[in-house]
């Protein structure tokens, strides 16, 4: 495998081509400093897996960026409501998501919608702490694998799903039909205009991780709550299920 000269096992990118974020240009006054944290989450378990191979993909890339990141495993998370909160798998992924400021999530096309295994991971991602949304103001980027023809069912549901959390989603997205042609032997993806596509979706999801970070509390920041009194929010923001 070939590697650029920071060590990245990238070798079906043109290093050349490649810009690092400029940090100063995109980070805000008040930006924390430390590299972005992104959590990448997939939804197969199978034991060749596409989304999670392109997960994988992305977390190189993040890397090269200088991000820090965790891949979430989802073998033995169980269904939402079927245990509490407390069950480790969920607290791990809870911990996860309130470790991170931003996220990717990766997915295969089910019957033209993401997988029950990349759903269970969002519904067990809290909408509310108390009178904290712990999603809000962090940044996502979206991505699939089909099985056949490219499609964009999943991607757009995962967009749906995120503004409902209160997420930054990025315009850029990727979707990679035939997912068993895009990746080699060696579990990595080929290249391919598709490849180059999942490389535009990380360096933008990194651009807007530095631009929100340090301003997502007045970017979230809302009238219709500033009126309410924090025990009448926390009230309304957790109301139970139906």
């Amino acid at each position: 495998m070939a590697e650029d000269n920071n060590g990245h096992d990238l070798p079906n990118i043109d290093v050349a081509q490649m810009r690092p974020v400029d940090v100063a240009y995109y980070a805000g006054a008040d930006d924390p400093g430390h590299p972005p944290r992104i959590l990448i989450l997939y939804g197969s378990l199978r034991a060749r897996s596409f989304s999670k191979l392109l997960a994988l993909e992305a977390e190189r890339l993040l890397k090269w960026y200088g991000c820090e990141t965790r891949v979430f495993d989802p073998r033995g998370l169980p269904l939402p409501d079927a245990e509490d909160i407390d069950h480790p798998k969920v607290q791990e992924l809870r911990d996860l998501a309130a470790w991170s400021e931003g996220m990717v999530w990766v997915s295969p096309e089910r019957h033209g919608a993401m997988s029950g295994i990349m759903k269970a991971q969002i519904d067990w991602i809290p909408l509310a702490l108390g009178a904290v949304r712990p999603t809000q103001g962090k940044t996502l980027a979206v991505m699939q694998v089909c099985g056949g023809s490219q499609s964009f069912n999943t991607v757009n549901q995962m967009r749906v799903l995120g503004r409902w959390m209160r997420m930054v989603t990025i315009p850029n997205q990727s979707s990679v039909p035939k997912a068993f042609l895009e990746f080699g032997e060696d579990d990595r993806m080929q290249p391919s205009a598709y490849y180059n596509r999942v490389v535009d979706v990380i360096e933008e999801l990194v651009k807007f991780t530095y631009m929100v970070r340090s301003r997502a509390a007045p970017l979230v920041d809302r009238y219709s709550e500033r009126v309410e009194s924090a025990e009448e929010l926390s009230k309304r923001v957790n109301q139970r299920s139906i």
